[in-house]
């Protein structure tokens, strides 16, 4: 079996600003399950970074191990890529972007590879607000070793043994905004028209941005009594807000109420449009998104949409006053300054 994708495409495929058309940022066939959801995150990845209009070879992706690690292969086949270690993508990811700003890194992980494992350095790459797209396709188990439940799967969910589990969820939205993570959201691998725009939002994110996608395990955890199966998750949605990514504009601002929109304006002059749905629910109030997840929670709802994002917060470059110029850019003359300033530097310690 070819895992690579026939070389011929329709001549007339729309294309994007660029002139490339969306199989230019597509990857290998998939080897997932069919129906898995990571894969129509992929799907989802692809869209959003073709309607960006983004080079392919000006993007990272770094991923850790699990059937979420996997899908880079399978989207922006033309970019840069690295499957680490169990739990580790964080420090891979912290070390390229250090080395190279202007690249767009994207983090691929599960909720086995963050939740369990890679616990420590996902708290880590968050205070540190690294400037990255961080997501998280959640199946609540193990699929690549039989669907034991993993530390997502919520308290009373029933895996496709028939075991209940009996142990709290670690709630990684909740988590990513307590630590600070300056932009965070939740969606659903099979609701493409607010992932997409999710996705895109946190491409133009100046910072750290979080997503923690709903991603059904067909084969492990798609029955009955399981509250991350298909079923499940769309007899329990309730999405914050609708959203549009607006590139570049300058719009008007204005205070708003519930049912009324606002926009959220980034760094770059992009800005994420907001319908408020949600009473007493504010996406630039740290407290207020807290708020709203803990009671989303304790109605048994899943809580969809842009949660929080805080277009203030510096990002690790910012803080560290690291150089613009990627390090393999940089001349001989600047990394070696010269014996003056090298003296200068031993007497600073004597």
């Amino acid at each position: 079996m070819s895992y690579l994708k026939p070389l011929f495409s329709h001549p007339k495929l729309p294309k994007n600003k660029l002139g490339y058309t969306l199989k230019e940022y597509e990857g290998s066939l998939s080897t997932l399950c069919a129906g898995c959801g990571h894969d129509s995150i992929s799907a989802a990845i692809v869209r959003a970074c073709f309607e960006l209009s983004i080079e392919p070879h000006l993007v990272a992706k770094i991923s850790g191990i699990g059937c979420s690690s996997k899908t880079p292969t399978y989207f922006l086949g033309n970019s840069h890529g690295f499957n680490s270690v169990h739990g580790r993508m964080p420090s891979v990811a912290t070390g390229a972007n250090m080395a190279n700003r202007d690249l767009v890194y994207f983090g691929v992980s599960g909720d086995g590879d963050s939740a369990s494992i890679g616990m420590g350095q996902f708290v880590h790459v968050i205070r540190r607000n690294l400037n990255m797209v961080y997501v998280v396709m959640n199946n609540g188990c193990y699929g690549l070793t039989k669907g034991q439940d993993s530390a997502t799967a919520d308290q009373g969910s029933k895996n496709k043994s028939g075991s209940i589990n009996p142990f709290q969820a670690i709630d990684l939205a909740s988590m990513a905004i307590e630590l600070g993570a300056s932009f965070v959201a939740q969606s659903f691998s099979g609701d493409k028209q607010q992932l997409i725009p999710l996705l895109k939002a946190a491409i133009k994110h100046p910072g750290f941005a979080f997503l923690n996608v709903i991603s059904p395990c067909v084969t492990f955890n798609n029955n009955p009594g399981s509250t991350k199966s298909y079923d499940y998750v769309r007899e329990h949605i309730d999405a914050t807000s609708a959203k549009d990514l607006v590139p570049g504009k300058n719009e008007i601002k204005i205070k708003y109420e519930a049912g009324m929109s606002t926009q959220v304006e980034m760094h770059d002059g992009s800005e994420i449009q907001l319908n408020k749905l949600a009473l007493d629910w504010d996406p630039e109030d740290r407290n207020s998104a807290v708020n709203a997840l803990q009671k989303a929670r304790a109605k048994d709802e899943i809580l969809t949409g842009l949660l929080y994002a805080n277009t203030d917060w510096n990002d690790l470059h910012r803080t560290l006053k690291t150089t613009k110029t990627p390090l393999n850019q940089l001349k001989e003359n600047e990394l070696c300054p010269g014996i003056k300033v090298l003296n200068q530097v031993n007497a600073s310690f004597r």
